[in-house]
């Protein structure tokens, strides 16, 4: 009996790439893996100065976090809870939603990005944003690199005297649409933000909630220091320019060379830029002026002036108005009502579209939550000044040029736990500051060293509300931008290294 052979189909092999988890995803996996090392970890605390409310130097001892297995399994569970509005107790230290003390959760934060979401699509709603980035695109067709160099240096001067940080996450609406319309990816206007003010708080000179605080708990001046710190934001802006730049010009030249790829929506945007823009409407040109003036505004009322020319301890001037996030985001939902208005809206597309542009940033919100999270997981489990107190004992009688490095180095794991500059610097300062006298370096130095380490890792460290809400806003996946800026972040490491070693040195 004959066999008949049937052909089979091939079995259809189709190439399954890898694709790099979420923000979501990667903050669930570093909460999960936070939380077990805190069963590791070693827990302890230092004794706090009744002076000035600082850990005292030599005083760490051993702690028993007193968390049972079932209360670390509802820290895990509250830690998203706990991240937005979170209450750290006065008394004990203790993060929870029950806690009386100061909010420590991201609600501030989350409300901002929401009333800005809000206020960015008002405006865009009135067609007003699109025309006028158009505008801006025709005319610097030829000149894309100028206009990155020009808001480079901005963020630099915001980073560098009021740490401009979270209150970029509202300029990502902006910044994307124009370097797409000029030829460019979502990366280049990542990184026109993120580094731009990043590096600018790195080499912060007169910013008062890092070189401010530091210097306090340090027990110097502001202004110790501000002239090699001035040197360093001389030279290590320019290497964030050219490093930007250098991406930039790549990826206009050859779009395939992007890092990122397209995405839906870019075509769009980036044929604003194409021809002659429409002339802009009486309506429009009043809306831009409004949200001109709302985002300068909003940063003139965030720099504590007096305390910048004066000193920490200063007392505001009058005409200060010392705000911040509950401030901002009510600025933002007012400027977004007038811009409804400005722009003709009737009472329910005005509604409908606030309603939508909440809904379009939740998103980035509940990333700045989850981030968060993390950091009261630490907190809680009594492991922060474990990893501070290795430190204090890593840079015990070294010399000058050793102790600067070791002061940059050994703060670069402080600063993954505390993203927070202003947080790190209370934390870290009257422990680090004291050190420097017994290896005869100035207190500045290590000041310099801090904010060096601090504004390195938060850069990348996705404990960040505004690297990981930043990415979110400009849609670049987290190892998009890893695989974009670890070169950046090897210069970096190396200069800042070398900065704070000299600097020991010659102090």
């Amino acid at each position: 009996m004959a066999t008949q052979e049937q052909a089979v189909p091939a079995p259809d092999h189709k190439q399954h790439r890898f694709t790099f988890p979420s923000a979501f995803t990667v903050l669930f996996v570093i909460t999960v893996l936070v939380w077990l090392l805190a069963f590791i970890v070693p827990t302890g605390s230092y004794k706090v100065s009744d002076k000035t409310g600082g850990p005292v130097p030599g005083s760490y001892h051993h702690v028993d976090s007193g968390l049972s297995f079932t209360d670390r399994l509802m820290e895990l569970f509250l830690s998203p809870v706990n991240g937005l509005y979170g209450v750290k107790s006065a008394a004990s230290g203790f993060i929870g939603p029950y806690e009386s003390g100061e909010l420590f959760g991201a609600a501030g934060v989350f409300f901002f990005v929401i009333a800005i979401g809000i206020f960015i699509t008002m405006s865009m709603s009135t067609g007003a944003i699109d025309n006028g980035i158009a505008h801006v695109a025709h005319r610097y067709s030829t000149r894309g690199s100028a206009l990155i160099v020009m808001l480079m240096v901005l963020f630099s001067i915001g980073g560098t005297t009021e740490g401009m940080a979270e209150e970029t996450l509202g300029f990502y609406a902006l910044v994307v649409p124009l370097m797409l319309s000029l030829g460019y990816d979502r990366l280049v206007a990542a990184g026109t933000i993120l580094i731009g003010a990043g590096i600018g708080v790195l080499a912060s000179t007169v910013n008062p909630f890092a070189t401010g605080v530091a210097s306090d708990a340090a027990g110097i001046s502001i202004g110790d220091g501000i002239g090699y710190r001035f040197l360093m934001y001389l030279v290590l802006v320019p290497v964030g320019v050219w490093f930007v730049l250098r991406y930039a010009k790549k990826v206009k030249a050859d779009p395939a060379r992007s890092m990122t790829g397209p995405q839906t929506g870019d075509e769009e945007m980036a044929t604003r830029g194409v021809g002659e823009p429409p002339a802009l409407t009486a309506k429009q040109k009043a809306v831009l002026a409004v949200v001109a003036f709302t985002f300068t505004f909003m940063i003139f009322t965030i720099v504590p002036w007096a305390q910048v020319i004066n000193g920490p301890d200063a007392e505001s001037y009058t005409w200060q108005f010392d705000w911040y996030f509950p401030e901002l985001a009510a600025l933002f939902l007012v400027m977004s009502l007038v811009v409804g208005l400005i722009g003709g809206m009737g009472e329910k597309k005005l509604t409908d579209t606030l309603v939508r542009g909440a809904g379009d940033f939740i998103g980035v919100g509940l990333i700045i939550v989850l981030a968060r999270g993390i950091t009261v997981i630490m907190n809680n489990a009594l492991i922060t000044d474990t990893v501070l107190n290795s430190m204090e004992d890593a840079v015990s009688n070294t010399s000058a040029g050793v102790f600067g490095a070791l002061m940059f180095l050994l703060n670069l794991p402080l600063a993954f736990l505390v993203p927070s500059t202003s947080g790190h610097a209370a934390l870290a300062m009257p422990i680090l500051a004291p050190l420097a006298d017994f290896a005869g370096v100035s207190r500045a130095m290590v000041v310099t060293a801090y904010q060096s380490a601090s504004g390195v890792i938060n850069l990348v460290t996705p404990t960040s509300a505004v690297v990981m809400g930043g990415l979110a806003l400009a849609k670049v996946r987290y190892d998009q931008y890893l695989r974009f800026i670890w070169p950046l972040l090897l210069i970096l490491l190396v200069a800042c290294t070398a900065f704070s070693a000299v600097g020991a040195a010659l102090s």
